[in-house]
């Protein structure tokens, strides 16, 4: 957490925290919901999207969610009701288990884990769980076969998820975030301190096979099988309403804001920017100011990788469900394994 002069007492700095968390992860996520759902969706289809609730549609995410809230909640008379219930509140509370790790400055952090991306990618696999379990207490086939889509894709997926950021903690020396965002702004490459040493640039095939394994962590297109609407309805999602249905929809675009947030500080540096420009050359001697900036430069990266995120959605069809194994256990998972090797071999020799 971000020092202050006054001291907080423990039920006041947990307070803090659950509200930093709760900014951390719904700010974002309307965010992302406008920008790209509402707007960029519709302007890459030649319209113009939600104009009527307030400026330029500005409200409408705010009407939609009143909408969810005022309709009936139903449970089907054969689901499993207590599963059925809690199986959306296990996908959202992994999200908030996740942005729990993210630093966004130098004393802006929540918990500052020595095996901060173990508990990541840890944490990051426990909505795969909600997402069964919905589709198993559903009682629907339609439902039951998403759910057993989702889970053998995102099992699939988390293999190269893993294996793509073993490079960066060869390179970074640490298992840490925030050491990572550290060694990205100190190092330099080819004698250059002015660009710092931004892991997108020596694990370039780790961030694109990150960027693939959170496009179908996420079951966006083309990974979107778990509930393609032409064969299963809403796959997983089919037999809920109201606000279930919307803490899913949260759910969805929170966890793309918070897996574009760790994308970004393995990748891009995080909240920091090269050290040598304000002549730092350690955390310690990073000014305050930094704990204000540093979340607006994480938010700036967050959007970049979201856009890059929804715009691969908008813009390719669906893989089937035989070419989506494929690509992962025989190109993605073999690429990833040759990353590590040859980073490990330059780790040692340089």
């Amino acid at each position: 957490m971000i020092q202050l002069a006054v001291e907080i007492p423990y039920w006041g700095q947990s307070l803090l925290r659950v509200l930093g968390g709760l900014v951390a992860v719904l700010l974002p996520a309307g965010t992302i919901v406008y920008v790209f759902l509402f707007k960029m969706m519709s302007f890459m289809q030649s319209r113009l999207g939600p104009m009527e609730a307030g400026p330029y549609g500005s409200m409408q995410l705010l009407a939609e969610v009143s909408k969810w809230l005022q309709k009936e909640d139903i449970i089907p008379e054969n689901a499993d009701a207590k599963i059925f219930k809690i199986a959306p509140i296990i996908v959202l509370a992994s999200t908030f288990l996740l942005v729990v790790v993210v630093p966004f400055g130098p004393d802006a952090w929540f918990t500052d884990f020595q095996a901060g991306v173990f508990y990541a990618l840890a944490i990051g696999s426990v909505s795969v769980i909600g997402i069964l379990i919905a589709g198993w207490s559903s009682a629907n086939k339609y439902s039951y076969l998403g759910g057993l889509r989702a889970a053998g894709q995102l099992i699939a997926y988390e293999l190269p998820m893993v294996l793509a950021v073993v490079g960066v903690v060869i390179q970074a020396g640490s298992m840490n975030l925030q050491q990572i965002v550290v060694a990205q702004n100190t190092q330099e490459i080819f004698g250059l301190d002015w660009i710092g040493l931004p892991f997108v640039l020596t694990q370039f095939v780790g961030f694109l096979i990150f960027m693939i394994a959170v496009q179908a962590e996420l079951t966006q297109a083309p990974f979107d099988m778990p509930i393609a609407e032409s064969e299963l309805v809403s796959g997983y999602m089919t037999e809920y309403s109201g606000f279930r249905f919307l803490i899913f929809f949260i759910g969805e675009f929170a966890t793309a804001g918070v897996f574009a947030f760790i994308a970004s500080i393995l990748f891009l540096g995080g909240w920091g920017v090269p050290f040598s420009w304000f002549g730092w050359e350690s955390l310690d001697q990073v000014e305050n100011w930094m704990n204000v900036v540093g979340p607006l430069i994480m938010l700036s990266k967050m959007m970049l990788l979201v856009g890059i995120i929804m715009w691969v959605r908008f813009s390719y069809p669906r893989f089937r469900e035989d070419q989506l194994q494929r690509f992962a256990w025989k190109v993605l998972i073999p690429v990833s394994l040759a990353n590590i090797a040859i980073t490990a071999i330059l780790k040692v020799a340089v």
